[in-house]
């Protein structure tokens, strides 16, 4: 018994070491957090929402995370990277060169609300992985919220 339980420790250390063992978000999960951010967004004003986004838990759970930029591409609240607020990012591009960002806005603007699908480093493995961000224009601001595909 002894020796099964070592086993399953050693198992158990080696996938989390290796980046394998995570709560990654869903397809739906990112899409009702975006929906329930427009809400509060609409509720609250900018300034609340964009402080609760970017400094609150109830926006944030396993690898999601609200992030909200203007339709020029300047972040406004970021929920995974806080040093990101004031920075525009409408320059930035995936692994392949694509300017996501920019897909973003252009889709928000065209349709609304859409997928986006680009690379992105994976900060939990560390790897370059597929990433879709789902994303919704309120009034003047574009709200995202991306999943890393397996």
């Amino acid at each position: 018994m002894k020796r099964f339980l070592i086993f399953c420790l050693i198992t158990m250390l080696t996938v989390c070491l290796s980046g394998n063992l995570y709560a990654a978000g869903t397809a739906d999960e990112a899409k009702a957090m975006v929906g329930k951010a427009a809400a509060f967004l609409k509720a609250s004003g900018k300034d609340k929402a964009f402080k609760e986004f970017t400094e609150g838990t109830q926006f944030k759970k396993d690898d999601l995370y609200v992030f909200v930029i203007d339709t020029k591409g300047m972040t406004l609240a970021h929920g995974g990277n806080p040093r990101l607020v004031g920075k525009d990012m409408s320059g930035l591009k995936d692994a392949d060169g694509k300017l996501f960002i920019k897909d973003i806005i252009d889709g928000a603007n065209a349709n609304g609300s859409g997928w986006s699908d680009y690379k992105w480093t994976n900060p939990v493995t560390k790897k370059i992985d597929p990433k879709s961000t789902y994303f919704q224009k309120v009034d003047d601001v574009v709200l995202g919220c991306g999943i890393y595909k397996k």
